[in-house]
């Protein structure tokens, strides 16, 4: 799942925001707070943050991400993990991609996250209840796409500002 948005503001002061893990807090609707874990302070490869997540469909949960990528200003790339102890499955990739306006009038911003290879919460679903997963599914998508778009848009309206 993968939006964008162009943004009318250079690319440095994009990058600012879109690497600093408490503005996705702040715009998402799914995503409540954040907080750098391990001593961690900002975006380096290997520092791990936490989330605290929420939706009326899901319910609560946290999650540990673990930055994989980071590359001013153009790509900031984290993966969610199974933060267990024999295992750090990767549940999920999340990516923003910055690019310059073509007419350097702004960025185009890309955000947006792909299923990683560990086992979700969301397959356990699909398996206790077999006969909906195209429900379940797409349902899922449409709320990721809510919080994606919701996110960019607050990411604009901050840079804009």
């Amino acid at each position: 799942m993968e939006c964008a948005i162009e943004i009318a503001a250079e690319p440095k002061r994009v990058w600012e925001l879109v690497s600093d893990i408490s503005t996705s807090a702040r715009h998402s609707p799914e995503l409540q707070e954040v907080e750098w874990l391990d001593g961690a302070d900002g975006p380096v490869v290997g520092a791990r943050f936490a989330g605290r997540n929420r939706n009326d469909h899901i319910g609560e949960w946290r999650t540990v991400s673990r930055v994989v990528e980071v590359t001013p200003p153009h790509t900031f790339q984290w993966e969610v993990i199974y933060d267990g102890p024999e295992s750090s499955e990767v549940l999920a990739i999340w990516t923003y991609t910055l690019e310059p306006l073509a007419d350097g009038a702004g960025t185009r911003v890309e955000h947006g996250m792909r299923f990683g290879s560990g086992r979700s919460p969301l397959q356990d679903f699909v398996e206790k209840n077999p006969e909906k997963e195209e429900q379940i599914v797409d349902g899922r998508l449409a709320l990721l796409r809510t919080g994606i778009e919701a996110t960019l848009a607050g990411v604009k309206a901050e840079a804009e500002a």
